[in-house]
């Protein structure tokens, strides 16, 4: 894919940031240096602010003093009301993993769209998308759409539920399983989560969370659990912890749901194929859509049978835009020509070699900063040593240096998310990882003081 020139304006103001001073006076120069270079995005805030709560619809994309508005996106770049250009390595927190227009996704969506887009009724995108997703991941024998990650799980929580004729669920503390079922390892005052009975575990204790199972087991239709934690910091799951649940699972009758909304990009068959442990639920979402909003949950064709409208018993499962043609027309395109399972390894080959690049700066030059994830998923967490196994081990991490990590990279023309997550997408190219690093070391550099 052809890329942007370079960027074309510096995305911070004309004054360095000083090193060496604390950590709030530099979060405080950076949101300045931040505001300074961006007056429109200002502007605009303020605008969206009288129609939206904060200017916000989703919470997520917020940061102070104000979020940044972007105008276009190409391949690898991002451009923004003030000029700025950065180079994208948010990746929509993993749904953008086609990059921005890609002109094979775009081909399928101007296609379908030429032919109509709101039939009420079935065409043959559903089809070969849903054929698509079996033949890649191990557990899904049948499976089903709907609009979101959010969607899936739930869906696949519900199904569990119907299927063992209980109601209790059993996550992990840190885990986020969409916006209406998440276990923040610091929860909020308050909370939306759908009122499902919660048994919640710590991530990667096999002991507490067998013991925690035994006690509930007569009360648990599911274990929802992310092979790697996405919002929690990529964190990932060991082999034996998965392969723990798998086994307390069967010996309870309690169905093991695999959240892969984010983690099923990491391999041509997800995490589940990596370790040869097969759920008897996976939950799909993000990038499946080829970039446009869907979700998908599949599994043991004895849970997902009660979907079939062919049975008298059906459990009915409603969606107007579950099979929307323009979103199953681009998730064909993207998972059979753009991010086929040839390049899954390539991508995620080429994340894992960016993260050791990135880990080995750290070790070279001293400074408390742990690089976790797998493949094209990353987080950075300034101001820790690890190891990170759960989420308990980055709690630590001062909101100002996640802040400050996250004001640097803008001002350098590296969009990240706030929290540090890094996600690369198929068009990047070694210039692109280059960028990233040389920004990355100048962090650490110019930060050092409060890093050590």
């Amino acid at each position: 894919m052809t890329q942007s020139s370079p960027q074309t304006k510096t995305a911070g103001a004309a004054q360095a940031p000083r090193p060496n001073v604390d950590l709030k006076s530099a979060v405080a120069e950076a949101s300045a240096l931040f505001a300074a270079a961006n007056p429109q995005s200002q502007a605009k805030h303020l605008e969206a602010a009288g129609s939206m709560p904060g200017g916000n619809t989703r919470t997520v994309l917020f940061f102070g003093p104000f979020p940044l508005y972007f105008t276009r996106g190409e391949g690898t770049r991002l451009h923004d009301l003030d000029g700025h250009t950065y180079v994208d390595f948010l990746g929509e927190y993993t749904a953008g993993i086609y990059g921005h227009s890609h002109p094979v996704i775009a081909e399928a969506v101007t296609a379908a769209l030429a032919q109509g887009i709101a039939m009420g009724g079935h065409t043959r995108h559903e089809v070969a998308l849903a054929a698509a997703l079996r033949a890649r991941f191990p557990s899904v024998d049948l499976m089903r759409f709907c609009n979101s990650g959010t969607e899936a799980n739930l869906m696949a929580l519900s199904a569990a539920r119907l299927h063992t004729g209980r109601e209790g669920v059993l996550a992990f503390a840190g885990s986020y399983h969409g916006s209406l079922f998440g276990f923040p390892f610091k929860p909020p005052a308050k909370s939306i989560n759908i009122p499902f009975p919660s048994v919640i575990a710590p991530y990667n204790d096999l002991a507490a969370t067998r013991k925690l199972i035994d006690e509930n087991a007569g009360r648990l239709a599911a274990v929802i659990v992310e092979p790697m934690m996405g919002g929690g910091g990529c964190i990932a799951a060991t082999r034996d912890f998965l392969a723990g649940l798998r086994a307390a699972c069967d010996k309870h009758k309690i169905v093991l749901i695999f959240d892969e909304v984010m983690t099923s990009r990491l391999s041509p068959g997800g995490l589940q194929k990596v370790h040869g442990i097969t759920p008897d639920l996976t939950s799909f979402g993000k990038y499946i859509g080829g970039g446009l909003p869907t979700g998908a949950f599949g599994g043991r064709v004895e849970i997902m049978g009660m979907f079939d409208p062919r049975r008298p018993d059906a459990v009915a499962h409603a969606g107007t835009f579950n099979n929307n043609v323009l979103t199953m027309a681009a998730g064909v395109a993207g998972l059979t020509k753009v991010y086929t399972a040839d390049e899954a390894v390539r991508l995620n080959k080429a994340g894992d070699a960016l993260r050791e690049r990135l880990s080995a700066m750290c070790k070279k030059r001293g400074v408390k900063v742990v690089v976790t994830g797998i493949g094209s998923m990353m987080t950075v967490h300034p101001g820790i040593t690890g190891p990170v196994n759960s989420p308990a081990d980055v709690a630590a991490v001062p909101q100002g240096l996640r802040d400050l990590f996250h004001y640097d990279m803008l001002a350098r023309g590296i969009h990240v998310a706030r929290r540090g997550m890094i996600n690369l997408s198929v068009p990047m190219v070694q210039d692109d990882f280059d960028r990233l690093a040389a920004a990355f070391d100048e962090f650490l550099s110019v930060r050092a003081g409060l890093l050590t």
